[in-house]
């Protein structure tokens, strides 16, 4: 089940609501989540709400092992095993099938090579199970002694399949004791139906595009103009679709109480690569410079070997495919390139420039990590890569893409007005005087009655489009 289905937003939440709703005692209504997060889960391949539960469970007991650990050297065991555990089981579901393939080729053998279905959301939730027992070796928070309580921080559908990442100790509260305002539900639906036009009336029409480019026609034929505005449409693509994805997250959790981080800042306002970082996945990076950046290297800390560890670990979470490692090493070396040269030097830079300069980084990298193995992997980016430059054999312009254009003009148009801070710039506007409040609250009820209106339209007999992240 996908949040950007009529069947989610017509069904289950509101069924979901009402459960929640008639329910009074706190541990009920904490029971109604985990049931129906479960459910939510277990939709389309049941078998793989067993391993979510088997994963929560094994963790539960870790962590309790940690906290009754009676010295340093038992709770360094506890957090092995922990880590073990939890790497151990992504690197075989995920990861197997792509170590044997190589392996295959390197050797010219023939060991057999595993074909494990992915389970979506692994990555999400495995992620957020290393940071509760880390936080709990660490002594950030202590260690949940109520199973069913960590199963709901565990198994919480709004951020199940594709994050953000939440750590345990920014809701650790709201498991233990939270309340839902009117102002919790009015922000909490707001924020959903925004995300749900951002995937449904962005995301979803922008794709089109993509795929008429950049998918099964191949990118052999395309032109440098054909290709730059297939990987710049892709680039607006998948930020409306992991965003939008990220807003419904957020909002939903806000109408049931809990208060998760932001995702995403506007990232395409960056003037920087390593500021994209700070805006773009926020809970990823975060996770990453929290918990990778403290390993030392032969008793030392040393920056650069934690740098490439990050971006090394940043391209392999994203996918078991030679683009994705290669994604990560790409944004390694920016960073590396941005450190080297100092934030000082790179102020004194026109801010014209650094902006030419991050976008044509970030868009050239959507375009490494779009090209995975199921669209062609590295031989299709070399020649993606290839008709990006005056080397292309095709020509700089073609009839498909001045069509396409043209077609789409108000849809680009509007994606790119989308990526600005719109909400937030309103908000200020309405913080100026009483009038301009109410003016703002009502044209913002409309616009989102609107909005849900219109996605509701789309979705109607729509192939469903299933977020991009929900196999990370």
């Amino acid at each position: 089940m996908i949040f950007s289905s009529l069947i989610f937003t017509y069904a289950f939440l509101p069924i979901c609501l009402i459960l929640y709703m008639l329910v009074k005692p706190l541990k009920g209504k904490n029971a109604v989540l985990i049931i129906l997060s479960l459910f939510f889960y277990a939709w389309g391949e049941p078998v793989r709400v067993g391993l979510l539960i088997l994963s929560a469970a094994v963790n539960y007991f870790i962590g309790i092992w940690i906290g009754d650990a009676k010295s340093e050297k038992g709770q360094k065991a506890a957090i092995s095993v922990g880590l073990v555990f939890n790497i151990g089981m992504i690197a075989v579901i995920k990861y197997s099938g792509f170590l044997m393939t190589n392996v295959n080729s390197l050797f010219h053998s023939s060991l057999p090579v595993p074909d494990i279905a992915p389970l979506a959301g692994i990555s999400f939730y495995t992620f957020q199970i290393i940071s509760y027992i880390v936080d709990c070796y660490w002594g950030k928070v202590e260690p949940q002694r109520n199973f069913f309580k960590l199963l709901l921080y565990i198994s919480l559908f709004p951020q199940l399949i594709a994050g953000p990442i939440v750590r345990y100790q920014t809701i650790a509260d709201e498991i233990e004791d939270r309340t839902t305002t009117l102002q919790d539900y009015s922000e909490g639906f707001s924020r959903f139906i925004v995300g749900l036009a951002k995937k449904v009336v962005l995301a979803d029409q922008l794709h089109k595009i993509v795929d008429s480019f950049l998918g099964s026609s191949g990118v052999s034929s395309l032109t440098i103009a054909g290709s730059w505005y297939g990987v710049i449409v892709y680039s607006l693509y998948i930020y409306f679709d992991f965003s939008g994805y990220s807003d419904m997250a957020i909002g939903i959790g806000r109408i049931f109480g809990f208060h998760f981080n932001e995702n995403f800042n506007h990232p395409y306002l960056c003037a920087s690569i390593q500021e994209f970082w700070q805006r773009w996945h926020i809970s990823l990076g975060t996770f990453f410079r929290d918990y990778l950046t403290p390993i030392t290297f032969f008793g030392y800390r040393n920056k650069y070997l934690s740098l490439a560890l990050v971006w090394l670990c940043t391209g392999i979470w994203h996918g078991a495919a030679w683009n994705y490692i290669l994604w990560g090493v790409y944004y390694g070396l920016f960073i590396l390139f941005e450190e080297l040269l100092g934030k000082k030097r790179i102020k004194k830079i026109p801010i014209v420039i650094r902006h030419i300069y991050s976008k044509l980084v970030i868009i050239i990298g959507f375009g490494i990590f779009y090209f995975d193995d199921t669209k062609g992997g590295i031989k299709n980016l070399g020649l993606f890569l290839r008709n990006l430059t005056p080397a292309n054999p095709n020509g700089a312009l073609g009839i498909a893409e001045k069509i396409s254009f043209c077609n789409n003009l108000f849809l680009i148009i509007a994606a790119v007005v989308c990526t600005f801070p719109l909400i937030s710039w309103f908000k200020k506007l309405s913080e100026r005087s009483l009038a301009a409040k109410s003016v703002i609250s009502v044209s913002g009820t409309a616009v989102c009655a609107a909005l849900l209106i219109l996605s509701s339209i789309l979705m109607v007999d729509a192939t469903t489009q299933a977020f991009l992240y929900w196999h990370f």
